[in-house]
């Protein structure tokens, strides 16, 4: 019976001090990894941007094309 209340004190410590501070620092380092990008969302951003450039451009051209045949297509 000694030996459980020996035992007892230091597992509400654990319980009560320990525990909390664990948990609270284990999810701010989840949080503070998920708010940066990883690698590969990286490589899909730039890319992306890449394709909404060459879109841009695009239509770019043909509103100027449009402008030179048809000059009232944006009313």
């Amino acid at each position: 019976m000694e030996f459980l209340g020996f035992l007892l004190v230091p597992m509400i410590l654990l319980m009560v001090i320990v525990a909390p501070i664990w948990i609270i620092a284990h999810y701010l380092t989840r949080w503070r990894l998920a708010k940066s990008l990883s690698d590969s969302d990286e490589k899909l951003l730039n890319e992306l941007r890449q394709l909404a450039d060459k879109l841009d451009e695009r239509v770019g051209v043909v509103e100027k094309i449009l402008d030179s045949e048809s000059p009232h297509w944006r009313k």
